[in-house]
């Protein structure tokens, strides 16, 4: 199984554990979905740490699919990941990282890990696809997040 390796990164005014708290939330996931994007969130169990599962169902239909992720690793303030139980991909891990760059700010990093199905034949015909799929969903994710943590900040 060939893996392909998506990294999105973003300097955001606001310390890495301020930003963790904030995807700790319990409708970041929802606050973090693309306007137009069709993700409807099924049922949620735990957080962001260890254990903690969401069952989301994306997609128009006839074509929408299922999909279940379940965090794994963590260490609160610094990062937490992801990763897919069933889905769309061979294999997905999504790992978020709150790095220190300054007092007052951080990198948010999404690191994603995935394979696509069907070996040759799924790269061949997906590769590209999934590809800017994923730079058009992270960017507005990083924009959504740097608005909110910093907003909430001024609000505090």
């Amino acid at each position: 199984m060939k893996t392909e390796v998506f990294i999105h990164r973003s300097r955001l005014e606001a310390p890495g554990p301020d930003v963790y708290a904030w995807h700790a939330l319990p409708d970041a996931l929802e606050r973090l979905t693309p306007p137009g994007e069709r993700v409807k969130v099924i049922e949620k169990t735990g957080g962001i740490e260890r254990g903690g599962r969401v069952v989301m169902r994306f997609g128009r239909w006839p074509f929408s699919r299922r999909w279940v992720a379940e965090h794994q690793d963590y260490e609160e303030g610094h990062y937490f990941s992801d990763i897919q139980l069933s889905g769309p991909f061979a294999y997905w891990k999504h790992t978020h990282t709150f790095e220190p760059d300054g007092p007052e700010a951080c990198i948010l990093e999404d690191r994603v890990e995935y394979a696509l199905p069907f070996g040759f034949i799924g790269r061949w015909f997906a590769a590209k696809y999934v590809r800017n799929k994923l730079s058009k969903l992270f960017e507005p994710r990083h924009q959504v997040t740097a608005r909110e943590v910093v907003s909430s900040r001024n609000l505090s």
